[in-house]
C-alpha cells in the first residue's frame, strides 16, 4: 500500500501532547483477510478460509477523539471479485457503521430459508449500525435485494457471541430453492411478536426439527428469548406439493424453549393438523400432535414411499432432557420399505413381498412407544397389525452411529385361518395342508445405517406378549 498523510498537535507546557489531528489517504493494492470460521462459510459457499481486498481507496480523519473511515473496493472470495463501499465512524466507545457490497460473481446461501442466489447474479446487500467496544452489534438495518427477491431486517441487536437479543421488524418476499413464492412479515408490538403473511414455505423448518441431533437449546439463535409470538399465514408449504391453508396459532417461548403452543391449520382436503404443547407444575412439556393427512409427514422419511391414508396421533412428555414418547397410526398402506421388504424376502414370504410392492400392505394399527436422549431413540415397543401381516419389535437406534432391533413377524393367516382362503396368498403362507407352514419368524436387524445386516429364524410358537397385544388390538378392531 502507499498513502499520504497529515498530521497536527500542540505540545503544552507540561510536554503532553494534544489537539491531535490525523488525515491520511491510502491506496492499499491487497489485504489477506484469513479465519477458519462456519458461520462465514453458511452464508458465503465460495469461502475457504480466505478474504482478500483488492484496489481499496480508504480516506482516515481522526479529530477530537472522533475517527471516520471511507473507502471503497474490490472483496475478492476465491477468484470471484465483487465491490464494496464502507464507512464507519467511531464516537467514544461506539462504531456507526454504513456498508452496500454488490455481490455479483459470487454466490450467497441462507439456508434456514431454502434460499441461494447463483453466481454471476446481481444483487445488492447494505447493512447499516453500531458496534459497540462490549462487542455487541446493532443492525439499525440489513437490507438484500437480487431480482424480485428482498429481504428486510431492521433493528436487530446480537451479543457478543452472535445471538439474538432483540429484533423489531422481519420483511421477506422472496422464491426460494423449491421455486415457491415466500411473502411474511415479523413485528415486534410490546412484548410479544405477530407473523402474518401470504404464503410460507416450512418444509427445511420441519427437516431441521425432524432431524435435529441436540435435544438442548445450544443450537437456539436467541440469547434469552421470553415472549409470544401470534401466527396468522394464509398458506404454508410442508414440502413442494402438499400445502396446508389458515395456519392459526400461538408459540410461547420461556428461555429460549417452547412453553407452550396451539397450532392448527386445515389441508385442501378438508383434513385437519392440530399441534399443542403444554408445560406443568412439573415442568414436564406435554405434547400432542394429530392429523388426518400424515402423508406429507411421513413421506419425509427416506425409507418409507407410497404412504396413503392414515390417521395420525402423538403424545409426548419431555423432562430434564428426556423425552417419552406414543405414537399412533391408524387404517394407512404403504408400497415399499426396502428393509420389510428384505425380512419378508428372508423369511420366504414372498406373498406379502409381492403386495408390499404392488398395491401396497395395509395396517389397521401401527403403535410406537419410545424415548429420546441426545441422540439415542430407545423403541421399548413397536406393534403393527394388518390383514397380511403383524410385527413386534423393540431396540434402538443411535443416529448416525448403530441400529439394533429385533421382533417377531407374523403372517396374519397364523391369528386368523380365514385369510388362508385367499388365493395364492393363503397357500404360501400357512401352505395347503395342516401343519405346513410355520407360525412366523423371528428376526435381527443390526449394523450401522449404511450396512444393516438383517437375519430370521422360523419360529412354532408365539410368545405371550405377541398373542396378548394382537388379541387387544383385534377386540379393539
Amino acid at each position: 500500500f502507499e498513502s499520504n498523510n497529515e498530521f497536527a498537535f500542540e505540545i503544552n507546557k507540561k510536554l503532553k501532547i494534544s489537539d491531535f489531528n490525523f488525515k491520511s489517504n491510502i491506496n492499499l493494492s491487497k489485504l489477506i483477510f484469513k479465519k477458519k470460521s462456519t458461520n462465514i462459510k453458511k452464508y458465503l459457499p465460495n469461502f475457504n478460509e480466505t478474504i482478500e481486498f483488492n484496489d481499496h481507496k480508504i480516506s482516515f480523519d481522526y479529530k477530537k477523539n472522533q475517527l471516520k473511515i471511507n473507502g471503497n473496493g474490490k472483496i475478492n472470495i476465491e477468484g470471484k471479485n465483487d465491490k464494496i463501499i464502507y464507512e464507519i465512524k467511531k464516537k467514544d466507545k461506539q462504531y456507526f457503521f454504513k456498508t452496500t457490497i454488490d455481490i455479483n460473481q459470487n454466490s450467497l446461501l441462507i439456508s434456514f430459508l431454502n434460499y441461494k442466489k447463483k453466481q454471476n447474479l446481481s444483487s445488492i446487500l447494505k447493512l447499516s449500525g453500531i458496534y459497540n467496544e462490549n462487542k455487541q452489534i446493532t443492525f439499525n438495518e440489513i437490507y438484500f435485494k437480487e431480482n424480485r427477491n428482498k429481504f428486510l431486517i431492521n433493528n436487530l441487536k446480537l451479543n457478543n457471541i452472535y445471538k439474538i437479543l432483540d429484533i423489531d421488524k422481519i420483511e421477506l418476499d422472496y422464491k426460494n430453492k423449491n421455486k415457491i413464492k415466500n411473502q411474511i412479515i415479523l413485528k415486534k408490538e410490546k412484548k410479544k411478536y405477530i407473523v402474518t403473511g401470504e404464503i410460507f414455505d416450512l418444509s427445511m423448518i420441519i427437516d431441521e426439527i425432524m432431524n435435529s441431533k441436540d435435544d438442548e437449546d445450544t443450537s437456539s439463535i436467541f440469547n434469552n428469548f421470553n415472549s409470544t409470538i401470534d401466527i396468522n399465514i394464509n398458506k404454508v408449504h410442508l414440502d413442494k406439493t402438499d400445502f396446508s391453508k389458515n395456519f392459526l396459532g400461538n408459540i410461547n417461548y420461556k428461555k429460549n424453549r417452547i412453553n407452550s403452543a396451539n397450532l392448527k391449520s386445515n389441508f385442501p382436503n378438508k383434513k385437519k393438523l392440530i399441534l399443542s404443547i403444554r408445560t406443568n407444575e412439573n415442568n414436564e412439556k406435554i405434547t400432542t400432535f394429530f392429523t388426518d393427512y400424515p402423508k406429507p409427514l411421513i413421506k419425509r422419511f427416506k425409507f418409507i414411499n407410497g404412504f396413503e391414508e392414515g390417521v395420525l396421533d402423538l403424545y409426548s412428555i419431555e423432562k430434564n432432557g428426556v423425552t417419552n414418547s406414543k405414537l399412533t397410526i391408524e387404517n394407512f398402506k404403504v408400497k415399499e420399505v426396502p428393509l420389510f421388504a428384505k425380512l419378508l424376502s428372508l423369511a420366504s414370504l414372498q406373498g406379502i413381498a409381492d403386495l408390499l410392492t404392488g398395491e401396497g400392505i395395509r395396517f389397521t394399527n401401527f403403535d410406537m412407544q419410545y424415548s429420546n436422549q441426545k441422540g439415542l431413540m430407545t423403541i421399548e415397543e413397536l406393534f403393527s397389525i394388518g390383514p397380511a401381516v403383524s410385527i413386534l419389535m423393540d431396540g434402538y437406534v443411535e443416529l448416525d452411529k448403530l441400529t439394533s432391533l429385533r421382533g417377531t413377524l407374523v403372517p396374519a393367516t397364523t391369528i386368523n385361518k380365514s385369510i388362508a382362503k385367499i388365493p395364492l396368498i393363503g397357500d404360501i403362507l400357512v401352505g395347503k395342508k395342516v401343519g405346513e407352514g410355520v407360525f412366523g419368524i423371528s428376526f435381527k436387524i443390526k449394523g450401522p445405517p449404511k450396512d444393516l445386516k438383517t437375519t430370521v429364524n422360523p419360529i412354532k410358537t408365539l410368545t405371550p406378549r405377541f398373542i396378548t397385544r394382537t388379541i387387544e388390538k383385534i377386540k379393539k378392531n
